[in-house]
């Protein structure tokens, strides 16, 4: 056999199948599969906005419901849990011999800025606590707890706020509030008279009290040294700016990873 011949019966065995430049090029069904982590992400930081845009406006309705027409303290007070930041009117005289502290706290001024105030702040003028006092209703046998509002640490004692004691019959204008669940790492509290936080069922366990908290609203007409009125703070958690920065983030990770293993193909 010539050499011609044996050039001609040569068999390439590097392969049976011819793969075209098409078919190199061809996203798999697990690389689509996997555009959904960047394409789930994006969608999730979409949802985040929205609640952003939801919260934004539900804190702007609060405040501005604390600057309604007050309405007169309902006769059934389990309607109260469904008015918190609710103004309402009532009548009825304090019992000073069970009141009660909470804080520390700043202060919040008739302005509405708050100082700044807290737990290691001692010396500072702006801090000091909240005197939450058992009140009697005038037209039934209920007692609620108010908060009267704030007081220095200097005033505490209530031996130097004595004019601000009022044991005459009061009627009030209050916000509606509820209790709070004991936040992370908080301890105990300190005794039966100071409370870190609003422990609704134990301060009405400690004063025979229903399970009613108000925020007496600031009367510019109060007794010097006597409690500041108007301590109520809007507390509602807006943290979706973080969050949906968070999704933004892993989106954009993810769609350029894809975009590099996946179509581009290169390798790391």
């Amino acid at each position: 056999m010539t050499q011609q011949a044996q050039q001609q019966t040569k068999i390439d065995f590097t392969t049976s199948i011819k793969i075209g430049a098409k078919d190199k090029d061809k996203i798999t069904a697990l690389g689509w599969f996997l555009l959904l982590i960047p394409a789930t992400t994006f969608g999730l930081g979409c949802w985040q906005v929205k609640r952003k845009i939801w919260k934004e406006q539900l804190i702007k309705d609060l405040h501005k419901q604390l600057h309604t027409a007050p309405v007169n303290l309902p006769e059934d007070l389990s309607v109260l849990s469904e008015m918190e930041y609710r103004l309402v009117k009532l009548r009825g005289y304090f019992l000073h011999d069970k009141e009660m502290r909470m804080g520390p706290r700043s202060l919040i001024r008739p302005d509405g800025v708050e100082t700044q105030g807290g737990l290691f702040s001692q010396r500072d003028s702006g801090n000091g606590y909240l005197i939450v006092t058992p009140f009697k209703l005038a037209d039934r046998d209920d007692i609620v707890l108010v908060n009267r509002g704030w007081v220095s640490r200097k005033h505490v004692d209530p031996q130097m706020r004595a004019p601000g004691q009022i044991k005459e019959e009061v009627e009030l204008t209050a916000v509606v509030r509820k209790g709070e669940n004991r936040p992370q790492f908080t301890p105990d509290h300190k005794d039966g008279q100071v409370y870190l936080y609003r422990d609704l069922p134990r301060m009405c366990a400690d004063t025979n009290a229903a399970a009613v908290f108000l925020d007496a609203v600031y009367d510019p007409k109060a007794v010097q040294n006597s409690p500041v009125g108007g301590q109520t703070r809007v507390t509602l958690h807006n943290d979706h700016l973080s969050y949906l920065i968070t999704w933004f983030s892993l989106s954009a990770a993810t769609s350029y990873l894809w975009y590099r293993q996946i179509v581009r193909r290169i390798p790391f």
